[in-house]
């Protein structure tokens, strides 16, 4: 299953918001710079689903704010 994550990064708090069963937006207090914001962003979608963070994979977006993550179909 493919999901569409905005990300907000430098963030002052650590959040997700479920916008449809496909979308979320995500803030993060990790800077945009070296994968720092993508790997927090991976976190927080992996405590939110109940997921492991190596079951979350980035497929498009990796230096954009908009992005798409594959995750298992079974999810909630």
């Amino acid at each position: 299953m493919l999901i569409k994550v905005k990300v907000e990064p430098d963030a002052g708090e650590v959040s997700i918001d479920k916008k449809a069963k496909d979308e979320f937006k995500v803030k993060v207090k990790a800077k945009p710079r070296r994968g720092e914001a993508n790997k927090a962003v991976v976190r927080v979608l992996a405590d939110y689903l109940g997921l492991k963070k190596n079951e979350i994979r980035l497929v498009k977006g990796g230096k954009q704010r908009s992005k798409i993550f594959k995750i298992p179909n079974n999810v909630k």
